[in-house]
């Protein structure tokens, strides 16, 4: 990662990165736009390099951690993608069934800060699936600028399919006590509420910075709700109002927090949009909320 620290990075920028991030603008318009900002010290590449992940020394918890076992499994999405790969995590130290989560990625398939996530959430003790939604397509490419062109090119209501699939998956498999929540981020936040309004039964919907259903399709949701959003993301925090009118009229349980000073995205690790307090502090809410509302 770069060694700029994000109180030298212009708010600017991480706005730019977000327009490139989301398929608004190219990488060579992203490029280019940056140089305005490449000022004194701070050059071009330093921006770059502060913007884009780092897999590499941001990972927290390793595949082959004792406190819990983890692989790769294929599970059957009928009306979604056919065959879809997932990493399957499960807590070590586990005594009899534990509820599950289906943890979504953003809008780039299952990479790594994603697995890792899953990760934390067997560690937390609960038995975890990453879906990777770029499965038919041949999978996460092993970069997010190509990660974000193949997942453009599917239909976003078939992967929602896919999600719902891994919720099934979880929910019947023999380690699991049959409560199931989920957790996304960006794209996986509105996956998140869209799970909540196609699965009465859900446990718990933890949405990360995501679209929000419409008001029609908010009236359906039986799930309790704890949502997450960044106080700089203006276009997705924007579509919060109507959101909550509609759950408070049909008396949706939920519970919104929103992180002052924080970037869309402020939860992954791996580049300078990530906020450590605000990711810590959501966490761990969101855990607490999970150990809560998944019980039984």
């Amino acid at each position: 990662m770069s060694n700029l620290k994000k109180e030298e990075i212009n708010q600017e920028v991480f706005d730019l990165y977000d327009a490139y991030a989301h398929n608004r603008i190219d990488r060579r318009t992203f490029v280019e736009k940056l140089s305005v900002y490449a000022v004194g010290g701070i050059t071009v590449a330093s921006l770059m390099s502060a913007m884009m992940p780092d897999y590499v020394s941001t990972r927290t918890i390793s595949e082959n951690d004792d406190r819990l076992s983890s692989e790769y499994v294929m599970y059957n999405s009928p009306k979604g993608g056919g065959e879809i790969k997932g990493l399957l995590s499960i807590p070590a130290d586990k005594k009899g069934k534990v509820p599950g989560v289906v943890v979504v990625h953003e809008n780039r398939g299952l990479n790594p800060y994603i697995e890792d996530v899953g990760r934390r959430a067997a560690v937390a003790g609960f038995i975890s699936i990453a879906p990777d939604a770029l499965t038919p397509l041949g999978g996460y490419p092993g970069n997010d600028d190509d990660g974000r062109t193949m997942q453009s090119k599917r239909n976003r209501d078939e992967m929602l399919e896919d999600f719902i699939a891994a919720y099934e998956y979880l929910k019947n498999h023999p380690d699991c006590t049959g409560q199931v929540g989920v957790v996304g981020f960006c794209f996986g936040g509105w996956i998140s509420n869209m799970m909540a309004v196609r699965i009465p039964e859900l446990g718990a919907a933890v949405p990360y910075y995501g679209g929000q259903p419409t008001a029609e399709e908010a009236a359906k949701i039986k799930a309790p709700l704890m949502l997450h959003y960044a106080g700089l993301d203006e276009r997705v925090n924007a579509g919060w109002p109507a959101y909550e009118a509609a759950l408070k009229a049909n008396g949706v349980e939920n519970t919104a927090y929103f992180y002052p000073e924080t970037n869309h995205g402020f939860h992954n690790n791996t580049t300078s949009r990530y906020d450590e307090a605000a990711a810590n502090l959501s966490w761990e809410r969101t855990i607490s909320f999970f150990k809560e509302k998944l019980k039984g």
